[in-house]
């Protein structure tokens, strides 16, 4: 499997305040990012593959909607995560 707990725990401790701390927006942005990026590269493999393009959809759509939230809340923890990650050109 792609995704095992102590990944989920280096997500969790990198980008929120703890390995527990799995609740945090910049910890679900995160755990969304490293879910898109695998399943991207799936896709580049797989082009036919539709279930795993609408799940895609519906990650980068979940992700979007977390963004939204936290730059209506705190411009700066925004700021942060969008550089950490590297998801504005």
């Amino acid at each position: 499997m792609y995704l095992t707990g102590e990944k989920k725990k280096e997500i969790f401790a990198q980008l929120g305040k703890g390995e527990q701390d799995t609740g945090s927006a910049e910890g679900q942005i995160g755990l969304f990012t490293f879910r898109i990026n695998h399943l991207t590269e799936h896709l580049k493999v797989n082009k036919k593959d539709h279930s795993t393009r609408r799940a895609l959809i519906k990650l980068v759509g979940k992700r979007r909607s977390l963004l939204d939230y936290l730059k209506s809340k705190d411009i700066e923890r925004y700021r942060a995560i969008i550089k950490e990650l590297g998801l504005r050109k």
